[in-house]
């Protein structure tokens, strides 16, 4: 029987090619979707790894999730220096980075950090930041940039940029006596490392010197020169990351800095604050699998009218297959057959394309994301979706099987006129 629906669909091949071609592109892209999904999720878990705990002002974990790693809202409040020097120096601490935030420039989140940002700042799978042209700041007013920054400013090394008080995309309060010097460019990340300027803590302190309250003192013009030779040791900072020498003392640490008595301090672990933050957006996750299921019932949709309009032309046909002999159970099988036979090649041609799709997407979205798209054996949940889609598209058949089952010798012998 498979034989006979084989030649029956060569000697058809244009329309059962449109029917492979509709359940194929189907294929691709219910797994293209869910790949894409799940890599998501992943990269957007890892856009900080490697840090123990995230460490700022008593807030929502969220919010300082959000302002911490993603540049995005504010902090309540400050945390003091002293107060870091405290966390600094616990014994089960091995590393910190202290994060200060509050300027930007044209739009892009200015980040005031130490030398250790560049040593222990992870990303993706631990990957650590590294420099595409230049060299990081060893100057108070240098600054390095991330690649996006680049890119859609079109900076380059030695670019002068002038940085604003506060975190509009217009900056009307300007430092623009202390401007910075572009002295490295990172690599792409697909992190929000790609669009954040990336300035020293003393950086940070030059540019305020002359400033009380957010306002600029009037009259006061101190030189750079003269910043330089200054004590700019920072009175307070937003966060700070914390790696610790032993995760094991991670739910210790956590909760002696949530218990820390000089000020009211929060600390988060990045990894569960990550997984709260995504749920919010499960609904966009959701719609999108929505959106493919339809895309995979259009394919199978189409699978049933090529079949259903081949009936008419295969009338004969089927007359002179029951005269020969066939019983109507073979004209279903028949039928059946032949919907199976498209709904295979049409899987495996959808699975040739995903792959390929991934595969030649997988350079831009590294780029441009920070997506690892890069093609992966079939997971059980693939299986089970191809087993699916092969189930849907038999039962598609007997549709015009059960059809075809019923017309008689005599009706399809009837020449209508």
């Amino acid at each position: 029987m498979l034989n006979i629906a084989w030649h029956s669909l060569r000697n058809r091949w244009l329309s059962a090619s449109l029917a492979v071609l509709a359940v194929a592109m189907s294929v691709a892209l219910i797994l293209t979707v869910d790949k894409v999904r799940r890599d998501a999720r992943t990269s957007f878990i890892q856009t900080l790894s490697g840090t123990d705990l995230i460490v700022g002002a008593r807030s929502g974990s969220v919010q300082l999730l959000l302002y911490a790693v993603f540049r995005m809202g504010s902090a309540t409040n400050n945390v003091s220096w002293t107060s870091i020097e405290e966390l600094q120096a616990r014994d089960a601490v091995d590393w910190l980075i202290p994060l200060s935030l509050g300027d930007s420039h044209r739009g892009f989140k200015v980040l005031g950090t130490s030398a250790d940002y560049f040593t222990h700042y992870r990303y993706g799978n631990k990957n650590q930041l590294s420099l595409a042209r230049g060299a990081l700041f060893d100057d108070v007013f240098d600054t390095v940039i991330g690649s996006e920054v680049a890119r859609k400013l079109d900076y380059a090394l030695g670019q002068q940029i002038v940085v604003a008080h506060g975190t509009g995309s217009i900056g009307l309060m300007e430092h623009d006596k202390q401007p910075f010097r572009v002295s490295g460019i990172l690599q792409p990340t697909g992190t929000p490392v790609d669009n954040t300027i990336h300035v020293s803590l003393q950086g940070i302190e030059a540019m305020h010197v002359d400033w009380q309250s957010g306002m600029k003192v009037p009259g006061a013009d101190t030189g750079a020169d003269t910043l330089r030779t200054m004590d700019l040791q920072p009175k307070a900072v937003t966060a700070a990351l914390i790696g610790l020498k032993s995760r094991a003392a991670v739910f210790r640490e956590q909760r002696a800095i949530n218990e820390y008595r000089s000020e009211p301090l929060l600390a988060i672990l990045p990894g569960v604050a990550m997984q709260e933050l995504w749920s919010l957006v499960r609904v966009f996750e959701s719609a999108l699998l929505v959106v493919s299921s339809f895309v995979v019932l259009a394919g199978l949709v189409n699978l049933v009218s090529v079949l259903f309009a081949g009936l008419n032309e295969r009338r004969r046909e089927m007359a002179i297959l029951r005269a020969a002999g066939a019983r109507p159970a073979n004209i279903f099988l028949l039928l059946v057959a032949e919907s199976t036979l498209l709904s295979v090649f049409g899987i495996i041609f959808g699975m040739v394309l995903h792959t390929l799709v991934v595969g030649v997407g997988s350079v831009w979205a590294q780029s441009h994301f920070g997506l690892d798209l890069s093609p992966t054996l079939p997971t059980g949940r693939d299986l089970a979706v191809l087993l699916g889609i092969l189930s849907a598209g038999v039962l598609a058949g007997c549709l015009p099987a059960w059809r075809a089952y019923r017309q008689s010798v005599a009706d399809g012998l009837m020449q209508r006129m």
